[in-house]
């Protein structure tokens, strides 16, 4: 059975108050490409990235990344 990775960035917007544009800004990338990480469509995520993310919510990685098992499919 394989898992994926989810990304939690809307938890944390919602308890730091902050808009996706704003987080966007604070981490230097655009809105789209924050988007694609909110939805969890990201194919890849930089070690650089994420520590950004991390200062600008304020948290630890394992705050924002979760580690999901899929369900068997029958």
């Amino acid at each position: 059975m394989e898992g994926e990775i989810v990304f939690n960035i809307d938890v944390m917007l919602a308890k730091r108050k902050m808009s996706v544009t704003e987080l966007a800004e604070k981490v230097g990338i655009t809105v789209a490409n924050m988007s694609v990480l909110k939805t969890g469509k990201a194919k890849a995520l930089k070690v650089s990235t994420l520590a950004k993310l991390c200062e600008a919510l304020q948290c630890q990685p394992g705050d924002i990344l979760e580690y999901v098992e899929k369900a068997e499919e029958e």
